[in-house]
């Protein structure tokens, strides 16, 4: 049997307004993008929230500090060649 553990995997969806203040999402306005992990780091002495998104390959996209009080800061990593 396999005890370990294993993060969760999600399917990321990108949508694109369709310009109407509608809450409904259509399906021609949604692509996939891939698939995407997330972990959470929570520290109980320093009330920081920090959210790891990981694609496929374990690469870090996003590395997001959410604070206690509700503020946030993101920060977006691009390993694209250019």
């Amino acid at each position: 049997m396999d005890n370990e553990f294993k993060e969760p995997i999600f399917n990321e969806m990108k949508f694109t307004p369709n310009g109407s203040r509608s809450k409904l999402i259509k399906c021609q306005n949604a692509d996939f993008e891939g698939k995407v992990k997330i972990s959470i780091d929570d520290e109980d002495g320093d009330g920081i929230k920090v959210i790891l998104r990981k694609d496929e390959n374990e690469n870090i996209r996003e590395i997001k500090f959410v604070c206690s009080c509700g503020q946030t800061k993101s920060l977006i990593l691009d390993y694209s060649e250019q």
